[in-house]
């Protein structure tokens, strides 16, 4: 089992954008995820969690919703979540090109 980077993604836009989905006949452990505002404004952002691609975002897969992030600032969170095979992490941004998501873990 070896620890990498997951997957990134620097929020182009204010729409749910995928941070990393599981390979098939995969599963995964995300250890923490990172969240940096790179703008001089304060933002919001949501983590979603969904059980297989293709699925519609639904309210009840959001881990975090509107969570403020102070300007130039960042936030570990570092949860532990356990994927299987087609899992998505889904994020979102409040303003367009102002936060990075980036996603470590293992792959298993």
């Amino acid at each position: 089992m070896a620890y990498k980077v997951l997957g990134q993604v620097a929020a182009a836009a204010t729409t749910a954008e995928n941070l990393y989905t599981v390979s098939s006949g995969s599963s995964a452990v995300v250890s923490t995820i990172v969240v940096a505002n790179r703008s001089t404004s304060a933002r919001t952002y949501r983590l979603a969690v969904k059980p297989t691609t293709g699925t519609t975002l639904a309210d009840s897969h959001y881990i975090a919703y509107d969570v403020s992030i102070a300007a130039n600032d960042s936030a570990a969170l570092t949860m532990g979540i356990t994927l299987a095979s087609g899992n998505v992490i889904v994020t979102y941004a409040s303003a367009a090109s102002s936060l990075t998501f980036t996603a470590f873990g293992s792959e298993l």
